[in-house]
């Protein structure tokens, strides 16, 4: 399973805005819909809400081609 760290630069971003960061997802609605089918999990658990709020030290697990894991970090701020 592939790890990205993923620096934070306020206190939370957005699950879909994550995903199209990090390349994960090529598009928004491409990001919204990943999570809609249910591929994504933070901390474990199953993630439905496509904007949920993410902060420094979760994990978000992609469960499409092999798999991957983000983790966010604090910003250098």
């Amino acid at each position: 399973m592939n790890i990205i760290e993923f620096e934070l630069r306020g206190a939370f971003i957005p699950l879909d805005a994550l995903l199209k960061a990090t390349g994960l997802a090529p598009s928004g609605g491409a990001a919204k819909a990943l999570v809609a089918a249910g591929g994504v999990q933070v901390d474990g658990q199953l993630e439905l809400r496509k904007t949920a709020k993410l902060r420094a030290g979760q994990v978000v697990q992609v469960n499409q081609a092999g798999g991957c894991a983000i983790r966010l970090l604090a910003g250098s701020s």
